[in-house]
């Protein structure tokens, strides 16, 4: 990958120094670890972007199977729930 761009950043001088600190003590480029960082970051968005969707899709299912009449009353599931609680306590 060719590396011709150039990014700057403005930060806190502390901030630099104990980065580049932790770099040196790893013999290791800061950009090298920049650049770890970026693509971790890029890799956790990427995936909070299709955990959203997959969500989002689960959600619009359950809302289009509550229309088409194929759901249980709350008050059933919680009956249901209820009598399992108590089958579990009455075994212990």
């Amino acid at each position: 990958m060719s590396k011709e761009a150039v990014f700057t950043m403005k930060l806190e001088p502390e901030l630099r120094a104990q980065f580049m600190a932790e770099a040196a003590g790893e013999d290791r480029p800061a950009s090298q670890i920049m650049r770890e960082l970026m693509r971790s970051y890029i890799e956790q968005r990427r995936q909070a972007r299709e955990y959203d969707d997959y969500l989002r899709r689960k959600v619009e299912a359950g809302r289009a199977s509550m229309k088409a009449g194929h759901g249980r009353p709350d008050a059933e599931v919680e009956a249901a729930f209820a009598a399992k609680r108590t089958r579990i306590l009455d075994q212990t």
